[in-house]
């Protein structure tokens, strides 16, 4: 990693209703095309739960309530050398679905509500913790 380079924050909206979570395809790099929570960078002045709520409109177009958060996620990116390329830590924010269907936008691909029972099978490529995070909503 850059010497001065700090971890950047972010947020990811965790979603559980009527059996299913709502998982966004991701477009971008580090993790191009695999399936994770909505959610994105917390801005200056902004709570991660708000920035989870923002980011999952943003990503999705549907609208939830921010209640608690669930845990902390470290992502780490390294070469093949062993060099830190990025680090993100997200708050992983459990959220109460409010309305909408979810529409991918901004940095998905897709967006859908999954079966719980889906993806904790192993039913599509996840981001890492994916499945951790899942189970500690749906255990709330």
């Amino acid at each position: 990693m850059t010497e001065g380079l700090r971890p950047k924050l972010g947020a990811i909206a965790v979603v559980v209703h009527d059996g299913q979570a709502l998982l966004v395809q991701r477009r971008n790099p580090p993790n191009e095309g695999e399936w994770g929570f909505p959610g994105g960078h917390v801005e200056r002045g902004e709570t991660a739960l708000e920035a989870a709520a923002r980011e999952l409109h943003e990503e999705t177009g549907v609208i939830a309530t921010p209640t608690s958060y669930l845990t902390n996620v470290d992502v780490i990116g390294r070469d093949r050398h062993g060099v830190v390329t990025y680090h993100y830590l997200l708050a992983a924010v459990l959220c109460s679905y409010v309305s909408g269907d979810p529409v991918a936008d901004d940095d998905a691909m897709d967006a859908a509500w999954v079966p719980v029972s889906a993806v904790l099978s192993g039913d599509r490529p996840l981001s890492d913790n994916v499945a951790a995070v899942l189970n500690l909503a749906v255990q709330m």
